[in-house]
């Protein structure tokens, strides 16, 4: 049988929104006939990516669980089930033989509607420690494809599958071109390179951070590479006006992570699990900022789980104003260290995630 209509849910960041296109690029690549339809949530980041990818995508009015009560769990209640009668109309006018959920607000309310249906459902779940929504949708899942072990502690054991994290196509080939790296940024002492991202829109705690540490940066041997994120740019640009030192190389979104991996010795970043995937990659010794925003905490079980296997430095958000530059700049120049980190963060890669993913998408299609 072949594979002719697909729809995936997965968006609100951007770790949600790259692993949903890499699947939706293998899946064109198997079958490029297929069509296939994203659903994403109204006003989020994925309304915008996924059209520049070439996808057509719906938008629901679903948004996140509000932690307080109040007018805002009204105001969810409302919109989860309109989302839920949309989503029931979705899969009804475009009768997809596989649902797939990459995370975000939408795949509730679709993944729910398609398993009402009998349509073949597929999750895909990140982090190491399961989400809320993933964890209500395993009832009627298929599949669960997962990056960690010990899963089990949230979805039943039949059902899992360990394929890692999709990450940028990008950075499946070679990630070696040092040199180009060097033109790119401008460097003038590539040996020691550290990389600074805060994800695509930025990490408040992790500029104040910087921007504390700013002497710090001028005083030392190294070059930094930083990411503002577009949320925090011009803010950080006024600051800083002609105070930037020379081995300091600022910009708002670097769209050549490839590159930028390429450049660094040791990178600083939150730790979503995409990011944690492309550092496992790429192997780059990792100081990771847990994002104490998010659900359930789960970037710092996320880092937790590299941290214990000395695969990476965990800093904790409330300690890097001191911690983090100092940290950094003593890793970099440590190399023992740095070789250890890299050699064990290597060992987590699973480079072939997205194609055992929609490996397991063509066996649904069997069954």
């Amino acid at each position: 049988m072949k594979l002719e209509r697909v729809i995936i849910s997965g968006g609100g960041t951007g770790g949600h929104i790259f692993p949903a296109l890499a699947i939706a690029n293998e899946i064109g690549k198997r079958y490029p006939h297929a069509e296939i339809l994203f659903v994403g949530a109204q006003g989020r980041m994925e309304m915008e990516k996924v059209p520049a990818a070439g996808y057509k995508i719906i938008g629901l009015p679903v948004t996140g669980f509000p932690r307080k009560p109040g007018m805002k769990m009204l105001t969810f209640v409302v919109r989860l089930m309109k989302s839920n009668r949309l989503a029931k109309k979705i899969i009804n006018q475009f009768k997809p033989q596989i649902a797939i959920g990459v995370g975000g607000f939408a795949s509730g309310p679709l993944l729910r509607a398609s398993a009402k249906k009998g349509i073949p459902t597929l999750i895909q779940e990140q982090n190491s420690y399961a989400g809320i929504t993933n964890k209500l949708l395993a009832k009627k899942a298929n599949v669960i494809c997962v990056a960690y072990e010990k899963m089990e502690r949230y979805f039943p054991n039949e059902k899992i599958v360990l394929t890692g994290n999709p990450v940028r196509e990008t950075l499946l080939t070679k990630i070696d071109n040092k040199q180009e790296a060097i033109e790119y940024f401008g460097l003038k002492n590539p040996g020691k390179v550290i990389l600074i991202v805060g994800g695509s829109l930025g990490a408040r705690s992790v500029n104040n951070a910087v921007l504390k540490n700013i002497s710090l940066i001028a005083q030392s041997d190294v070059e930094v590479i930083w990411q503002t994120g577009s949320i925090y740019y011009q803010e950080i640009l006024d600051k800083m006006k002609d105070a930037t030192p020379e081995n300091l190389h600022i910009h708002e979104f670097l769209s050549r992570m490839d590159l930028a991996y390429a450049a660094a010795g040791v990178v600083i970043s939150r730790a979503g699990a995409g990011t944690i995937s492309e550092l496992c990659l790429v192997g780059k010794p990792a100081v990771l900022v847990p994002s104490p925003n998010v659900a359930e905490d789960h970037q710092t079980k996320n880092a937790q789980a590299l941290a214990e296997k000395d695969a990476a430095v965990l800093i904790p958000d409330n300690e890097i104003d001191a911690k983090l530059l100092p940290e950094a700049i003593r890793l970099i120049n440590d190399k023992e260290a740095c070789k250890k980190l890299s050699e064990n963060i290597k060992k987590l890669a699973r480079p072939n995630a997205t194609g055992q993913i929609v490996d397991e998408v063509e066996k649904l299609l069997k069954r």
